[in-house]
């Protein structure tokens, strides 16, 4: 069995037929030159499946499910809300927030925030694959950019607050409800006065100070997921 592993949106089942995309179909037998019989698998977020090459037509590859390998998973809702950063840091902390598990990407505008737009196209490309890698089945999604207001209006989650201006240095696992647990990073100038009141107002916000010293933002946010997952876990 190869260890080749594709995200497939559309529905999977035993022994059904169907056809990969174009890109797909070229790194499966261009890049990995995986050839016609050969498996490979196939996943999305309702499990994973072991699939053959039946053929390869137009450069197309056309498989058949075998058999189920693993089946739906249910992951602890770990979301992440970000302020947007220069595309090559910013692709790396997407890329390295999916191997840890972040199953909600939120990008916020915050007061400081140098970069305002994101590429949506280009974040869903790279968790499909971070996720590829990773071994996980579930592809975490990616809201539309909002401000800090709008972000603060989601009442259904337990909001751990990365501030460098706070004494404290651990998480409260006794205060974590069922609830999904939200990182909130702030943008390459920190977060203004005003802001880090309205987040400390949130009920049941939790502020953490994860270093003393200033952190880039990717190393931030790497920093406090393993945080959160060594506490949860």
């Amino acid at each position: 069995m190869s260890n080749i592993r594709l995200f497939f949106s559309n529905t999977i089942s035993a022994d059904k037929t169907d056809k990969l995309d174009k890109p797909q179909s070229h790194y499966l037998t261009k890049v990995m030159r995986v050839k016609e019989k050969q498996h490979f698998s196939l996943f999305n977020n309702n499990g994973e499946w072991e699939a053959k090459i039946l053929g390869v037509s137009k450069g197309i590859v056309e498989f058949k499910i075998i058999k189920q390998l693993r089946q739906k998973e249910n992951m602890k809702e770990l979301w992440l809300a970000f302020s947007p950063i220069k595309s090559n840091y910013q692709n790396f902390m997407i890329q390295k927030a999916t191997e840890l598990g972040v199953t909600k990407f939120l990008p916020i505008i915050f007061d400081r925030t140098v970069v305002r737009k994101i590429n949506n196209e280009r974040l869903e490309k790279i968790v499909i694959e971070a996720s590829e890698q990773s071994n996980r089945l579930n592809i975490p999604s990616i809201e539309e950019v909002q401000n800090i207001k709008s972000f603060l209006k989601l009442n259904s989650m337990n909001l751990i607050f990365t501030d460098l201006n706070s004494d404290n240095k651990k998480i409260d696992k006794s205060k974590l409800t069922d609830k999904p647990i939200c990182i909130i990073i702030g943008p390459e100038g920190d977060f203004s006065e005003a802001e880090r009141e309205e987040i400390l107002s949130f009920k049941g916000v939790q502020p953490l100070k994860i270093n003393e010293n200033i952190l880039r933002s990717e190393t931030a946010v790497i920093s406090a997921i393993s945080i959160i997952n060594y506490v949860i876990n």
